[in-house]
């Protein structure tokens, strides 16, 4: 007992190590949070007609998913992806354990393998963030259609298990490609520029990642059916603003021609 109570030293260091680490990762947390999911929902309603205000229905779905999705992939497994004894399963042992772009003598195959692997994890991430993010969406709305009778939504509200499945899809392929890509050039560019540069340089590249992301995933709901425009109600409203437009032009000519009659 004397013994590890007088030689504290070794620990020492490992302990503040790793309260930094936890600090760096509550960074991270709410720069993902804040800046990522804006970033995501931007290039979401960029990518829909008139700017998504039709559609917002789908738009806050998207956005209580993003949030969860976030969370779970930079709160959860950074710990083990940062991890150094970090190992993958058997199939994948000669596989890097970071990204597929990891220095390294690595073969084809083994970056392939983490691109495998890490694709379940982003797939399996996705899938119960859709869950219970589109399952929450849908139910806020429900309970605000039943607490205000006036408030309708243009659209359906999109299917639980087909908007995870999508989403899962979108992780697995979309942005396990995208993330893993950009880890191979912030790894470059820790190399080759100031720390300055480099942390500007990872603020930029994250947003443009996240808007390129919410603009995949809008497409690929869209080739899914998750989130399907109704057609009816659409042409509704276009011929509700036609029949306005005509109105207008009626009394415009009508205000045209009464001085004349005089």
């Amino acid at each position: 007992m004397q013994r590890r109570i007088g030689r504290p030293g070794p620990r020492q260091p490992n302990a503040e190590t790793n309260s930094l680490r936890k600090e760096m990762q509550r960074g991270m947390v709410l720069m993902e949070e804040l800046v990522g999911v804006s970033s995501c929902v931007l290039g979401d309603m960029a990518s829909r007609p008139n700017f998504g205000l039709n559609e917002l229905d789908f738009v806050f779905s998207t956005l209580v998913v993003g949030s969860i999705m976030n969370f779970v992939l930079m709160y959860l497994l950074a710990p083990t992806i940062s991890s150094s004894s970090q190992s993958l399963p058997a199939i994948f042992a000669s596989s890097p354990t970071s990204h597929m772009f990891e220095p390294g003598a690595y073969s084809l195959l083994n970056k392939l393998g983490t691109f495998v692997y890490k694709g379940t994890l982003f797939a399996a991430v996705g899938f119960t963030a859709g869950l219970f993010g589109t399952a929450l969406s849908n139910g806020l709305i429900m309970m605000r259609k039943k607490m205000d009778l006036n408030f309708k939504t243009l659209n359906k509200p999109p299917p639980t298990v087909l908007n995870a499945i999508t989403w899962s899809i979108h992780m697995g392929f979309s942005s396990n490609f995208r993330y893993q890509t950009l880890n191979g050039i912030e790894f470059l560019l820790a190399k080759g520029v100031s720390p300055v540069v480099f942390k500007s340089s990872i603020v930029v590249l994250r947003c443009l990642n996240n808007i390129l992301g919410g603009m995949s995933f809008m497409i690929l709901a869209r080739l899914t059916g998750s989130q399907s425009v109704d057609q009816n109600e659409v042409g509704t409203i276009d011929e509700g603003s036609a029949e306005e437009k005509e109105e207008l032009v009626d009394e415009a000519g009508e205000l045209q021609s009464e001085p004349t009659s005089k």
